[in-house]
């Protein structure tokens, strides 16, 4: 199979690669007549058979390989299922790349935490991560998140309304608090200081946005 192959490559390469003679005959051939004149006309008629040539040649260099293929398929010992099989394989093994650090990765569980612990990617077998590529489904904003700060309970679904996602709006209901984290969207807000795990809170509409 593979040297059926190899000789229909090397017959190619031998009847299409090589330069043509005829074609560098007419390249060198003197643009004018005798003594060295010329005219418009006749450079017309050089340029308008090169591209007959040209086009008449490509034409049967095309129906060549055709037929040439077609003698490969119609010989009793070729395989066309091995052939077929062969190709496939090529194909997969240089157009398929997918590369595993760009696949994204997203929390599972998905943790909330007070500001002691740090924020990544939160596994069952990392749990001490709290994620920091939380969205909100209802509004669909990106949940904010400030080390060291609690809500201030006067807070209403109005003020995260109007004010998010601005700090220096929001700030003006956050109070320090050591440990502790102020998370908001749009519509929810929560202040956690212990690792939570987000299913716990059922009223919260929050997912990992993945990293």
């Amino acid at each position: 199979m593979a040297k059926d192959l190899d000789e229909l490559l090397d017959e190619v390469e031998t009847k299409f690669c090589r330069l043509d003679p005829l074609r560098l005959d007419l390249g060198e051939r003197p643009k004018g007549g005798s003594g060295g004149g010329g005219t418009h006309s006749g450079d017309r008629n050089g340029a308008q058979e090169k591209d007959t040539l040209r086009s008449t040649e490509t034409f049967k260099k095309e129906d060549d390989l055709d037929s040439l293929i077609n003698e490969i398929f119609e010989e009793p010992n070729f395989d066309k299922k091995s052939f077929q099989k062969f190709k496939s394989k090529s194909s997969s093994n240089t157009s398929v790349r997918a590369p595993i650090q760009g696949l994204s990765k997203s929390c599972s569980p998905v943790y909330l935490s007070g500001s002691a612990i740090p924020c990544g990617i939160g596994t069952n077998t990392s749990q001490s991560r709290a994620c920091d590529r939380l969205r909100c489904v209802a509004c669909d904003f990106q949940i904010v998140s400030y080390n060291d700060y609690m809500w201030d309970k006067s807070c209403d679904y109005l003020f995260f309304r109007n004010n998010m996602p601005e700090f220096h709006k929001l700030k003006t209901k956050l109070i320090e608090k050591k440990g502790a984290r102020a998370y908001a969207c749009q519509c929810s807000w929560r202040t956690v200081e212990e690792l939570t795990d987000l299913q716990a809170d059922h009223e919260l509409r929050w997912v990992c946005g993945k990293h």
